[in-house]
């Protein structure tokens, strides 16, 4: 075989890829807020406040009134993130761009969950707005549905769906904008056991099929293990109390400087091994507060 890598293998991974991290690899990035605003360093969302209110009943040919409607910046920044490994038998190298390959797999993968903990980051972090970014807005604390709510020290439950659609009602989100919660097997088996979401009595529809609930009480359920993902403990678990993530799109902002992009390169200095390499730059942040909460869970 020849010293030099096929030509076509790096774009052909890169297709490849791009198509497996659609179909398995992040489980969150389509129900958030995409941007792809380009420059080395952070980038930021405008956004508009609440408008003063409009007059009423004013005299005839007075004056047109000229209302303040705040506005600002919520800045986002990049971070890189990249991954590689290096393959030793050379006569294996059509592995790489199989669809069944487990170098592939193995990268979609591992970028997925990247791009999932990002996003479970800009959920709970601080978020940074006005100029250059200076000020810094936490989480907001009254955004979080408590462990005793339907029950003392619970898991997920009805009463606890409720209290989040209600935070987001109280909030002016437009509920048509599909809420989305993200929840881990536990939060599932909690709802699986609860009488109400398998009852006909309360639900037009099943909402059980094939044993998976996807969708209650205008929640879309988005499974994931956030105990997989980069940090997702440290942003989600406190002792047994998880807190469970639930936002509308517009609510969170993900920006991509540069998509997944691939190498696949031979080491001369590893005995011409071949690397295979792939990167990506993203970053993300809340855009609204009054748009993202959470629901605190008791696991066992």
């Amino acid at each position: 075989m020849s010293d030099i890598i096929p030509a076509h293998l790096a774009p052909t991974f890169n297709t490849a890829l791009e198509l497996l991290l659609q179909q398995r690899g992040s489980l969150l990035r389509a129900y958030v807020q995409p941007g792809n605003q380009m420059g080395e360093g952070a980038q930021y969302i405008n956004q508009i406040g609440k408008a003063d209110p409009a007059e009423k009943n004013a005299p005839r040919l007075s004056a047109t009134p000229n209302m303040n409607v705040p506005g600002t910046a919520r800045w986002v920044y990049p971070n890189t993130f990249d991954w590689g490994t290096l393959i030793d038998k050379r006569d294996k190298l059509f592995q790489i761009t199989d669809p069944q390959s487990g170098y592939l797999e193995a990268a979609s993968l591992e970028m997925g969950r990247q791009i999932d903990g990002e996003i479970i980051r800009a959920v709970f972090d601080v978020a940074r707005t006005g100029k250059n970014g200076a000020t810094t807005v936490p989480f907001p604390a009254g955004n979080v549905v408590g462990k005793d709510v339907g029950g003392t020290a619970s898991g997920l439950n009805v009463a606890k769906l409720r209290a989040a659609k209600k935070l987001l009602l109280k909030n002016f989100v437009n509920i048509n904008e599909k809420p989305i919660l993200v929840v881990t097997a536990e939060q599932h088996d909690n709802l699986l056991a609860d009488p109400q979401i398998n009852s006909k009595d309360y639900n037009e529809r099943p909402v059980l099929v094939d044993g998976q609930i996807s969708q209650f009480m205008g929640f879309q359920f988005v499974h994931c293990e956030l105990s997989a993902l980069p940090d997702g403990d440290t942003w989600t678990l406190s002792g047994n109390d998880r807190k469970c993530p639930f936002w509308v799109p517009s609510g969170v902002h993900l920006n991509a400087w540069q998509e997944v992009q691939t190498k696949i390169d031979q080491r001369p200095d590893l005995k011409y091994a071949t690397q295979l390499y792939t990167d990506m730059v993203l970053g993300g942040s809340r855009c609204e507060e009054g748009k993202v909460g959470a629901i605190t869970c008791v696991e066992p």
